[in-house]
This record gives C-alpha cells, structure tokens and sequence, in this order.
C-alpha cells in the first residue's frame, strides 16, 4: 500500500451490508509512501495514526487507487470507534520512550498550561493516544496536526519546532519562575562530553575574538581542529576561555558551561591520528584544517536556568 497526504483511507466494514469508515491521510511517514499514517476520520474529525489491515484501501488517483493492503496488523489498544484496523498505534511497545524536541516542548506547555493529555487532544482534534505518541517519541508531526496543537496551547508552530535558524538566540519569553543553579564540575563534565560546537575566546592581533569550532573531548581535554594561521589558532601558548551552551527558545531554559585553561599544539603523530580518526564532524567551515589545539581545564564552571514552581 502506497499513499500521500490528500488521498483517502477507506476501511471496509467487517458486517456484510453495514457502513466502513474513512478518512483523509494527512500525513505519511516514510518518503515512498508505506504506512504508518496519520489519518483525519470522518465521522470524528480526530486524527489517529494507523497501520492499514487487509480491510483496508487507499481511494487516491492514477497508481494508487485502489490499491490494497496484505499485511500488518495494527497495535490493539486504540480509542478511535471503527473495525480493528482503523485503529491507532500504541505507544506501550515496551520500548523507553525517546521523545524528540517538537514532543518535549508539546508536553511542557501542555503541563505549564495545566492540561491532561485527554483534554488537550481533546481540543485539538485528535485521540489521546497520538499524542502520546507525539510526546513520548520522535515524531514528526505534519503541518495540520501542529497547527492545532499550536492553537490549544496558546503558541505557535514554529515555536514547537524550536524557532527559525535565522533568528538570534534569546528571543523566546522568560519563564515566569526563572531560577538560576550552578552546575558541579560533573555535570559540567557530562554536558561538554556530548562534543559538538563551542566558542574558544582568544587575543589576536587585530583585538580579542570569540570564535565558533568543532570540538572534542579526549581525556579531559577540549580539543579542535583549526588552521595555522586562523583566529583559533590564535589560542596556543596563552590561556584561554572555551564556552559551550544549549539555548531551548521554546521553553525559556537553557545551560552554559565555561573552561579556562592553557591552549597548546598537539605535535605527538599518535595524538594527532588519534584525534582525527576519533572526531565526530569535520569542522564546518571547511578546508584544510590539520592543526590540532588542546585547552587543557584549569577551572571548570557552568550554570542552568529552569522553572522554580511556585
């Protein structure tokens, strides 16, 4: 079974003579159009996702029509009324939930604005058990489906996607309750070991610069890849300031974390094959970029804004 949002899901009633179900896929999954899909049922305009049984075809145009399916089974356990196969998928896979960015901020302000899950489905047009679904693992919900959600809780859907890349960081609104904690040298150790992008802040000739590289951490020790005669490798021989941090616009919250320490070369032919064949990303800027810089931690310090709740 193949399909694209805009085609129509029909599910044949299983009693001979009696009426089936159907309704509007509005969002599919994989790109070569194969189930699971998001599907807006007629009779109750909710929005369930649905692995099609065999009693089940798409009423779409050219190829598609009506094509049937021959397997797959839906999950039991689904609210939506309607013939087994109509009904959603459920979450209780035994799997942990892995919930991705556009759930977690889903579920934050669902909680900050006090609603269950029940109610705010509820309002927004879909079972309770999608948005599980939508919460608790990394989902990509489609344009319709976010909108909606959007509406009930009092946001936008570019919020719930986490802002536009375009925009500087720190335009979202404060939290109400806005708590400032310091972080141990563990946790600091922990947030840095994820590697990724920092800022390394150093003295060149043309004045001090705060420069964004790829990093890594091997030993303890941040370390990144730059060019000679660049304003990174600016760093070696002085001590120097490197600066991680996660910014989430959405809710308000966010961590930074800060190292000081000496800057040197790595010359060790070992160190330096070890670096490059253990390296997460080649640097984003490109080109030959060979020279490897260790800041070695002298002090270590981070914070974290969260939510204080009254």
């Amino acid at each position: 079974m193949r399909a694209e949002p805009g085609d129509r899901l029909v599910v044949e009633s299983p009693v001979t003579g009696a009426a089936g179900r159907e309704g509007e896929i509005v969002g599919v999954r994989h790109t070569d159009g194969t189930p699971p899909y998001e599907v807006r049922w007629s009779d109750t305009h909710e929005v369930t996702l649905v692995v099609p049984g065999p009693d089940a075809h798409v009423r779409g145009t050219g190829h598609r029509q009506g094509h049937t399916t021959g397997s797959g089974r839906p999950r039991t356990g689904g609210r939506a009324p309607g013939p087994p196969s109509a009904e959603p998928r459920a979450t209780g896979s035994g799997r942990p939930p892995h919930p991705g960015d556009i759930g977690r901020r889903v579920s934050a302000e669902r909680r900050r604005l006090g609603l269950t899950r029940e109610e705010t489905a509820r309002r927004a047009g879909m079972a309770p058990e999608y948005l599980a679904y939508l919460e608790e693992q990394a989902a990509d919900p489609t344009a319709t489906c976010l909108a909606r959600l959007a509406g009930v809780l009092g946001t936008t859907p570019v919020a719930l996607r986490g802002g536009s890349i375009d925009l500087p960081p720190g335009q979202g609104p404060a939290l109400a309750h806005p708590r400032i904690r310091e972080l141990g040298p563990d946790e600091c150790r922990r947030l840095l070991s994820a590697s990724g992008v920092g800022r390394v802040a150093v003295s060149t000739p043309q004045g001090p610069a705060v420069v964004p590289v790829n990093y890594e951490v091997v030993d303890e020790a941040i370390a990144y890849r730059t060019a000679p005669d660049s304003a990174p490798a600016a760093a070696v021989g002085s001590e120097v300031a490197f600066e991680v941090d996660h910014l989430d616009e959405a809710l308000g919250q966010g961590w930074s974390v800060l190292v000081v320490g000496p800057a040197r070369v790595v010359t060790d032919p070992d160190a330096v094959r070890r670096l490059a064949e253990g390296a997460h990303a080649s640097p984003w800027a490109g080109g030959e970029r060979e020279m490897w810089v260790s800041i070695r931690p002298t002090r270590i310090t981070g914070r974290r804004i969260t939510e204080d709740m009254p």
